[in-house]
């Protein structure tokens, strides 16, 4: 394969942003097609970004020699398009999260075994710089035994938000709430960080919006393999909004990722004698890079997008192994909807 052509199914605001990536990876891969069931908006982003506007996936794949598909619907759709496209052979890139259920993101994996092809879900903050550091300290057994995180998501989105499809904020296309639609990328980190999650117990609420099926506040706390224990916290109800935190904490250092950057960091080598303190000092490692973050505003988001993009086209032509599949992504899924489950039943969920 030389460059692969892409089709791109999806074309609403996260659809645009892969877009721009595919656009800044021009001498790597070729837009062929851009799929929606609104033809103005497949046109438009068509027009704007290369290859030729299609509303059904199935005519985009009759009509062009597609090697990759881009799945940017609604969560609840993910499925049905992953493994249509797996179906006729072609390789998968997949906004996050996989689908809204552990079941259904077993389905696509299922497809994948069978199609022999890559899939890769889009978890870009696991190539942030910060994320990159704080994980290899772990490895190197720099934080010593890891004991806690906390993986903390206080934005604000308004009635507007919620309002402006009917998509949004239900159960079924979206999957859930605040944890599921804006905590998902937290939570990955959280289990990047901390290993295998093995209980969870939660509460949700839906305290600051109207119309909606889903939770725009949800708290719980998770127990992993390790013995390791997690806190969630997650909300679209913290006006007017503040950041995405990731705390990771173990006997021989600490990390805290805010909104993507390095804010707080502090390591001992392997072998190395700790310092006995009744409190830490802050020693936070910055580098002077400069990193996009999420927030509200997916556009910022085209830096560590393109990052992921990189790593699965380097995989793509065997140069590199894909850092993020779907079985990695499927651990998030459990711990999420492990917490919807336990905040409907009250009790702690064990997760597989």
């Amino acid at each position: 394969m030389s460059v692969p052509s892409f089709a791109l199914v999806g074309a609403g605001v996260i659809g645009k942003q892969h877009g721009l990536v595919m656009s800044q990876l021009a001498s790597r891969l070729a837009l062929k097609a851009v799929v929606d069931v609104v033809p103005s908006r497949a046109a438009e982003l068509a027009d704007s970004r290369g290859g030729r506007p299609y509303s059904a996936l199935s005519d985009a794949l009759a009509a062009e020699d597609i090697d990759v598909v881009v799945v940017c619907t609604p969560t609840g759709l993910h499925g049905a398009v992953a493994i249509e496209a797996l179906e006729a052979g072609k390789h998968v890139i997949i906004e996050k999260p996989a689908e809204t259920t552990v079941a259904r993101t077993d389905e696509i994996i299922a497809a994948r075994d069978k199609a022999g092809t890559l899939v890769t879900v889009i978890s870009q903050h696991r190539f942030d710089p910060s994320t990159e550091q704080t994980l290899a300290a772990i490895e190197a057994g720099e934080f010593g035994r890891v004991t806690s995180g906390i993986a903390a998501i206080d934005w604000w989105r308004g009635q507007s938000y919620y309002d402006s499809g009917d998509w949004r904020g239900t159960w079924e296309l979206d999957g859930g709430g605040a944890l599921m639609n804006q905590g998902v990328h937290t939570v990955d980190l959280l289990v990047a960080a901390l290993g295998r999650p093995v209980e969870v117990f939660a509460y949700a609420g839906t305290l600051a919006h109207e119309r909606i099926e889903v939770e725009d506040v949800a708290v719980g706390v998770v127990r992993f393999e390790s013995g390791a224990l997690g806190v969630l916290h997650a909300t679209t109800s913290a006006y007017p909004g503040l950041s995405a935190r990731l705390q990771v904490h173990g006997d021989r250092g600490s990390a805290v990722i805010d909104n993507d950057t390095l804010a707080f960091f502090h390591s001992t080598p392997a072998g190395a004698p700790i310092e006995e303190k009744l409190m830490g000092t802050t020693q936070a490692l910055s580098g002077g890079e400069e990193v996009a973050t999420a927030g509200s505003n997916p556009g910022s988001l085209s830096d560590a997008h393109r990052l992921q993009y990189l790593n699965f086209l380097d995989a793509l032509a065997g140069t590199a192994t894909l850092r993020v599949d779907l079985e990695t992504n499927r651990q998030s899924i459990a711990v999420i909807t492990g917490a919807y489950e336990s905040a409907r039943t009250g009790r702690p969920v064990v997760l597989k």
